[in-house]
């Protein structure tokens, strides 16, 4: 478990989107606001993580776009809808940052560090070393590795993900054990 004394508020906290915040749909894509679904834990942990991280930014993969499945204002509608709900009870995201790149190389397509880049980029007062990604797959705990950052693996979609691993710092079952962890 993460300690108090490690965590102070001028850390960022990096946040996967499907598997984290909300259902993940199996071998498919979320297309629209319909089918978006939270987790109730993450929507009770949220308010708590707004007041122990000084950023908050969301970085997803959307390959749903680049295939055509769904459209950049389809994604905008639902990173709308799940923002606007967050902050109505309580909590906060600071940025959201995609990549619907297909190729699997490209430096914005996570486990690469692009999206942790970009954070930068706009948020230049954030310190990978004092940040943290937390994800529901390998390609997430890479990501954070990639930049830099300490690793929370949660086991919502693939449970039987090993662990220990070197990829990974601490493992919990949902977002909200991660908070109530702090």
């Amino acid at each position: 478990m993460l300690n108090k004394l490690h965590i102070q508020q001028d850390w960022t906290l990096f946040l996967d989107r499907d598997g984290v915040i909300n259902h993940e749909k199996k071998e498919d894509y979320i297309r629209n606001w319909t089918e978006f679904e939270f987790y109730k834990e993450s929507l009770l942990a949220l308010p708590i993580l707004a007041q122990k991280f000084n950023k908050i930014i969301i970085t997803t993969n959307q390959k749903g776009i680049g295939k055509g499945l769904m459209s950049v204002d389809d994604l905008t509608l639902i990173h709308q809808n799940m923002t606007n709900k967050i902050v109505e009870l309580g909590g906060r995201i600071d940025a959201i940052y995609y990549c619907p790149d297909l190729d699997n190389a490209s430096i914005n397509r996570k486990p690469q560090p692009g999206m942790a880049y970009q954070a930068k980029t706009t948020f230049p007062e954030i310190d990978f070393k004092r940040s943290i990604m937390v994800g529901n797959r390998m390609s997430d705990m890479e990501f954070g590795r990639n930049a830099g950052m300490q690793t929370v693996y949660l086991a919502t979609t693939h449970p039987e993900a090993p662990f220990p691993d070197t990829k990974i710092d601490y493992r919990y079952d949902n977002l909200f054990q991660f908070a109530q962890s702090i």
